[in-house]
């Protein structure tokens, strides 16, 4: 299909189109004609993805600016599905006569990417990591090309010799595609496509390529600043920029870091017995300044900084740790510090600042140095060209404390515990480096590039993402969804069939006439739905005490005639297994129930389309744990620098984790499912208001106060009336439009304009010279004589 925005020919790759993706792609233009950053929440299963695609390339190639689309999202699998869809749509652009030359790729880890014979079969991303900069490291490669017996890459070799630009054409490479290139030609598939970066078109890799320092300095700073940036579900992206500067420091942390430490002592003396230049080298170039060294520095990112503004980079590293013996002490008493402040009973809180006057009052460090101490460890490494990189991690972690903790003042909290989680009964020291304000992260991207578009299916209320992440959007927008019949039915049961109010409240969430109630909306339902059952809860805690009560009340026994039950668990294998096995329950006819929580692994990026999930039970609302210090300061944080009150944000963090979990019930507008809210609070407005726009607009007021039999009595008519035969034809013009609908839809916009322009200029001559001489202008303008000037 090929209609206009605007002047803009977009070519989208099907016959038909959802009026949610026409609105969607004139809200994306218009953001990027304003060069400027977009919040828009699209429905689920309405083409996101493929809109976003069309709309984006089409503008890449219709102006001469010819500006490069950086597409970030979650998972591999979301990589993937992109690729695949921007693979479509060039076939598409090439079979409508189009000659472009388009190069678009992905990006992933080693360990997806890597074709050694022996390091591809590591299962830690780490280790795969650490043996790759084994192979590659310069030093490494300087003693096999003088002769040394010392094992390099072949792969890598080969890169280094090859001109990539020659070697391989411009087009769309899925994964998959990049790995076979590397086969055939003997290129490692990994650096290929990191090289390749600079020139592609479109790039879609990982959030953690962008936001997060320690990787986006080395993988994301040749991209140009006019890129358009597009973070795709993007829901969770204040907590990725949160991840990205949080560091745990543990007692093993600490002990493995003194074992580097010393490991470094004995490489320096030996170094310096052997009477090597390097030490000395070294110590001169810092001298000059850190800008120099910088530029010596590999393609490795195991040492990379975690944060170094751009001024500290012009300076001279401090005289005190320029020595590598002396660096290596001072690094030594700040380890042996932390040790002392993890002997704690209690739990403290501090800010950097706090930390910092303590830490100068005990060992007489300053603040200038442990800046720098996350590059000088990395330049250090370099000097004494150290292999097995992954046994440094955890004077890497160390090292980051140090340059974060010295290098932000604001936003930032460190919280010393006694215990690693708050069941545990056995102490375990834990000393958390907390960021709290999401913006840190996430500010040079939106100071460097000019367009940075955050979509997902639950981004309600969409103001919070401009606050919480500190810039300002040019467009805001939520899309209704448009059905020729309602598709799926959100329900909101208040109380169990014996009227007792239900609710995962803390007061009431034990109660057992309320687990009971609990109990009886899932068995209920497993007698009525077909196929898949997905059912969440606030908690992994909660959700195995629940099943405990239940076990003990017969309730499970009286699912289980219905359908099998699965449960998710906090070990991502045992969930994959649990997975596979209710997708087979569900594809024989069996039907199952799969147990889950929210925030968990299943509620983010796993679809159950059509039989796979028939319905989705949210019980009770997933509030984050309160108690917890660093929530507590992050609430404080929010509520001092952007005004947001607590409340407010921990119904945002609930609802909209809520509206991920029911929104993968639907996967498109030939889907169909049940969303149920078991939970008594889901009936107030305060907090359906901060659901989507696209699932509030069905829930209508008979649907929202209701017991587990009335629940039951419509959720049966609903689904008879859902096993009637969808015909394609009722869709079109309504929820599923032609072209010859898109044409209509653009006039009809065109008319109303030009209607309300005429209205204004109406209005003003009326004003102006009174309504008989108005009347006489306006004959004479719609005559086409040219009316008087009224400006």
């Amino acid at each position: 299909m090929l209609f206009e925005i605007d002047g803009l020919p977009v070519y989208f790759p099907y016959d038909r189109i959802y009026p949610e993706q026409y609105a969607y792609m004139c809200s994306l233009k218009q953001t990027l004609d304003a060069q400027g950053h977009g919040v828009l929440e699209m429905p689920s299963g309405t083409g996101k993805t493929v809109s976003l695609l069309s709309l984006i390339v089409s503008y890449q190639q219709f102006y001469p600016e010819k500006r490069k689309l950086i597409y970030c999202s979650r998972t591999v699998p979301e990589i993937e599905k992109a690729l695949a869809e921007l693979k479509r749509l060039i076939e598409y652009r090439k079979s409508c006569g189009l000659n472009e030359s388009i190069l678009g790729l992905g990006l992933t880890s080693r360990r997806n990417l890597c074709l050694h014979p022996s390091v591809s079969k590591e299962k830690k991303g780490k280790v795969v990591d650490a043996r790759c900069h084994n192979l590659t490291a310069p030093w490494v490669r300087e003693a096999a090309q003088a002769g040394q017996d010392i094992e390099t890459c072949s792969f890598f070799e080969a890169l280094e010799n090859t001109d990539l630009r020659e070697a391989v054409p411009d087009t769309i490479y899925t994964l998959d595609e990049i790995k076979e290139i590397g086969k055939s030609k003997n290129l490692c598939p990994y650096f290929m496509a990191r090289r390749m970066l600079s020139y592609a078109n479109v790039i879609i890799y990982s959030y953690h390529y962008m936001l997060d320092p320690k990787i986006a300095d080395l993988v994301s700073k040749e991209l140009s600043k006019d890129s358009i940036v597009v973070f795709d579900e993007a829901h969770n992206i204040d907590n990725v920029c949160i991840e990205a500067l949080s560091i745990d420091i543990m007692r093993p942390t600490l002990e493995a870091s003194s074992k580097s430490i010393g490991h470094l002592s004995e490489r320096i003396e030996n170094m310096k017995q052997e009477g090597s230049e390097k030490l000395k080298n070294e110590y001169e170039k810092l001298v000059q300044g850190l800008q120099d060294t910088l530029q010596a520095r590999d393609d490795e990112m195991i040492m990379a900084n975690p944060a170094l503004p751009e001024d500290l980079l012009r300076e001279a590293v401090p005289g005190n740790i320029r020595k590598a013996e002396h660096f290596v002490a001072f690094l030594k008493r700040f380890n042996e510090y932390l040790k002392t402040r993890l002997r704690v009973l209690n739990v403290t809180a501090e800010t950097p600042s706090s930390f910092l006057r303590h830490l100068k009052e005990i060992t007489f460090i300053e603040k200038k140095p442990l800046q720098f101490c996350s590059e000088r460890l990395s330049i250090l490494i370099r000097t004494l060209e150290l292999n097995n990189v992954d046994e440094l991690q955890a004077l890497q972690r160390v090292a980051s404390l140090a340059t974060l903790v010295a290098t932000y003042d604001k936003g930032f909290m460190l919280v010393l515990e006694p215990y690693e989680t708050d069941n545990a009964t056995v102490p375990n020291p834990i000393l958390r480096f907390a960021c709290l304000d999401a913006s840190i992260a996430i500010k040079p991207v939106f100071d460097r590039f000019s367009s940075v578009i955050i979509t997902s299916g639950t981004l309600s209320p969409l103001d919070m993402y401009p606050k919480i992440l500190s810039f300002r959007a040019t467009v805001l927008e939520s899309y209704p969804m448009t059905l020729t019949r309602n598709c799926f039915l959100p329900m909101v049961i208040t109380r169990g069939s014996d009227q007792v109010a239900i609710s995962s409240k803390f007061e009431v969430r034990n109660d057992p006439a309320v687990v009971r109630n609990f109990g009886n909306i899932l068995v209920e339902f497993g007698k009525i739905v077909p196929d898949g059952i997905v059912a969440f809860f606030p908690s992994y805690l909660y959700m195995e005490s629940i099943i405990a009560m239940w076990h003990d009340m017969g309730i499970l026994t009286e699912a289980w005639k219905t359908k099998l039950i699965f449960v998710e668990t906090p070990d991502a294998a045992e969930t994959s297994i649990a997975l596979d096995n209710y997708r087979r329950a569900c594809e024989n006819g069996r039907g199952a129930i799969l147990l889950a929580v929210a925030r968990g692994k299943v509620s983010e990026g796993i679809d159950f389309d059509h039989h796979y999930g028939r319905a989705v039970i949210m019980f009770g609302i997933p509030y984050q744990y309160t108690e917890s210090r660093i929530l507590k300061a992050r609430l404080e944080f929010l509520r001092d620098e952007h005004r947001v009150r607590e409340n407010d944000f921990l119904t945002f963090d609930a609802l909209r984790h809520a509206a991920q979990c029911l929104g993968r019930v639907l996967r498109g507008k030939t889907d169909y499912g049940l969303m149920v809210f078991a939970d008594r609070r889901y009936a107030r407005q305060d907090k359906r208001s901060k659901l989507p726009k696209w699932i509030n607009q069905y829930i209508t007021d008979t649907s929202v106060n209701l017991s587990t039999d009335m629940g039951i009595a419509i959720a049966k008519k609903f689904l008879r009336s859902m096993a009637q035969p969808l015909e394609t034809q009722a869709q079109l013009g309504v929820s599923l439009w032609t072209l010859d609908d898109v044409l209509a839809r653009q006039r009809a916009q065109k008319e109303k304009l030009e209607r309300a322009v005429q209205g204004g200029v109406q209005q003003q001559l009326y004003q102006q010279y009174g309504a008989a001489e108005a009347q006489r202008l306006m004959q004479e303008r719609s005559m086409g004589a040219q009316p008087m000037d009224i400006s």
